[in-house]
């Protein structure tokens, strides 16, 4: 394993985002800061509980999921896309470095910008609404595992997009309203019994469900499906960086 390689890799990755810290950081985190002003303080004070919890808690872990999900996508698709784009990548691949000491470097920023800006949105929520968490190891292992999956999976958008228009495309009109049909600012259980079944099949359901158990212990699915959920796609995305990177698919024309 050649940890130099990723290591670079990756202090680049995280050097460019201290570089643009308001982009990378601060836009997000005040983005959601207005969800918790608007939904939590203003209009959770007039709204009754949610399984015992007050409603400006109770959307704190979809909406933590929400920027997480976005920034994972986002950070490693640009991150990858960019040597596409200056035609820097053909060095990389020449280079002694295997592929996953690529997917290494490039994806293990990305998760970790995700994760260090959850904890910021963690941070600030408690500025605005009082929360608990009841699970904290189980809330870290949600948070990292959603952030690792997703950075797979926005490396795989940056490998297959071609233009910038195209990075935007599935983070916008695809994770975005997922995220928000997936029970990010209610249960699904208030939903019609019709609704509920439907609303099983938004992947997006089970990240969320999973992720507001480890906070308060309540859970819309088993949290042993969610994690089920969670690993099927890492491997998924594994499956398809790998075959990416032997069929040269998006790399090499």
């Amino acid at each position: 394993m050649n940890w130099h390689a990723i290591r670079a890799i990756y202090r680049f990755e995280i050097a460019r985002t201290f570089r643009t810290l308001t982009q990378s950081i601060a836009a997000p985190v005040i983005s959601t800061s207005l969800y918790f002003v608007v939904f939590g303080a203003a209009i959770g004070s007039r709204m009754g509980d949610i399984d015992g919890i007050s409603y400006g808690a109770f959307i704190i872990p979809g909406l933590v999921m929400l920027s997480l999900l976005n920034e994972s996508i986002s950070n490693a698709a640009f991150g990858i896309y960019m040597p596409k784009w200056s035609g820097t990548i053909y060095e990389l691949l020449s280079a002694p470095v295997s592929s996953m000491e690529v997917v290494m470097g490039y994806v293990g920023a990305a998760a970790s910008k995700s994760v260090l800006l959850g904890l910021l949105i963690l941070a600030t929520a408690r500025l605005f609404v009082p929360y608990s968490i009841a699970h904290p190891f189980w809330m870290l292992c949600f948070l990292l595992l959603t952030a690792v999956t997703f950075s797979l999976f926005g490396f795989i958008i940056g490998l297959w997009a071609d233009n910038f228009q195209k990075l935007q495309i599935v983070p916008l009109m695809v994770v975005t309203p997922l995220t928000f049909l997936g029970g990010a600012f209610y249960s699904i259980n208030m939903l019609p019994p019709v609704w509920q079944k439907i609303a099983l099949f938004n992947p997006v359901v089970y990240l969320i469900s999973g992720f507001r158990w480890s906070f308060y212990g309540v859970a819309d699915v088993n949290v042993g499906v969610s994690v089920a959920a969670i690993l099927g796609f890492l491997t998924l995305c594994l499956v398809a960086i790998a075959w990416i990177f032997r069929s040269g698919w998006k790399l090499k024309a």
